[in-house]
């Protein structure tokens, strides 16, 4: 009996080299609905006092994001609020989904994992540069010794690895953990697990969001420590 880990193997439609699997297939419905609902949302936003239940919700959010990307960062968070708070509600759309019948979220694949923790791999040059300059940022590379280079490009790639790995591997694991106790107790708690499932997937976007933010600030704090551009605060 073949065993898959992930739902990449799952192939919906396939003609020469192209190919749509379950990874690929509920990726975009992950995008249809955050799209959607992003349009329904905002379009009637209001200044006012009173606003709807929605609209509240989304304040929340945004504003609880950037309190957390103000704390780690120790600087304005507007600059990292639309990549941070865009990768915290996919994947916790995506897994906040499971709930619906013969959906698999795309975090249960490992290409999706590690097609996000790329996202951040480029993040982190991507927001040194824009901060220092192209000159300035890869100065740090070469600290304290320019003999230090292969050792901080191999941490670079190692740290990339370990995101995709990790949220991959906690995925996994909740998923795996669920499906045994559902199966031990299929009469008594199922609805007790679904919640559990969903609470795991939020506090894996939060904690994927959270070590994106780290790996960023840390390259922008090394600029500033190094004098490359003054603090901000």
């Amino acid at each position: 009996m073949e065993i898959t880990i992930t739902p990449d193997h799952h192939v919906l439609w396939e003609w020469g080299v192209l190919r749509i699997d379950h990874t690929i297939a509920f990726t975009w419905v992950v995008m249809a609905v955050m799209v959607v609902g992003s349009w329904l949302i905002t379009r009637r936003l209001s200044p006012e006092t009173r606003i709807s239940r929605w609209q509240h919700l989304v304040e929340v959010i945004v504003e609880y994001t950037r309190d957390q990307i103000r704390e780690v960062a120790q600087r304005s968070p507007e600059p990292y609020l639309p990549f941070i708070g865009t990768l915290f509600l996919f994947i916790a759309v995506s897994n906040v989904l499971v709930v619906v019948p013969l959906f698999v979220p795309p975090t249960a694949s490992l290409s999706t994992t590690a097609a996000l923790a790329i996202c951040v791999f480029f993040a982190v040059p991507i927001f040194g540069i824009l901060q220092a300059g192209l000159l300035g940022y890869l100065k740090h590379y070469m600290k304290p010794s320019p003999l230090m280079l292969p050792f901080n490009v191999i941490g670079e790639l190692s740290r990339t690895l370990a995101l995709a790995v990790r949220l991959f591997g906690n995925m996994m694991s909740g998923a795996k953990i669920v499906a045994i106790l559902l199966s031990i107790t299929p009469f008594f708690i199922p609805i007790v697990m679904q919640l559990f499932g969903l609470l795991t997937g939020l506090i894996q976007a939060y904690i994927f969001a959270i070590l994106a933010m780290v790996y960023i600030a840390s390259g922008a704090r090394q600029q500033r420590q190094s004098g490359d551009s003054p603090e901000e605060n």
